[in-house]
């Protein structure tokens, strides 16, 4: 008898588990080697939070911030921050997007209209790529190391 209630009640558990997640609208933030699927951080992420990745671009030699909002399923661009125009740089806004100045003079280009369920990246050689989520700031570089093509996810 003992032997057939266990996987009963694992079974439960592991129900309550997976109802828990979903009523609490938690979900895994994933990042992990494009190439070899191996995982370099998992942590729970909630519908509605922002995650950025920051990283200073390679003509202009200024700092840019990527922010993406978590969704009901995936994720979408959220804004962009950056100090200063120049190529490569976005030179104007497009339909239903809107460019505004911080105090500081920092410009934020918002109102995108995208989702991603995954997308991917190559961490820098020169420069990092600082990846910030749950009040945590993580180099990238340190992290998976220089050159390596990341793929970051939102599951359910």
């Amino acid at each position: 008898m003992k032997r057939r209630l266990l996987p009963i009640l694992l079974g439960l558990l592991l129900l309550m588990i997976w109802s828990s997640r979903l009523l609490t609208g938690e979900k895994t933030f994933l990042l992990k080697d494009a190439d070899t699927g191996k995982v370099f951080l998992q942590m729970p992420v909630k519908e509605g939070e922002i995650f950025s990745i920051t990283f200073v671009h390679s003509v202009n030699k200024s700092p840019v911030t990527d922010e993406f909002l978590v969704k009901a399923k995936g994720f979408s661009s959220y804004r962009t921050l950056f100090t200063s125009f120049g190529a490569g740089m976005e030179s104007g806004t497009e339909e239903g997007q809107v460019l505004t100045y911080e105090e500081d003079g920092t410009m934020v280009l918002s109102g995108f209209d995208n989702h991603f369920e995954s997308f991917q990246l190559i961490v820098g050689t020169v420069s990092d790529h600082m990846l910030k989520i749950g009040g945590e700031e993580i180099s990238l570089r340190d992290l998976c190391g220089r050159n390596t093509s990341v793929e970051i996810t939102i599951r359910n």
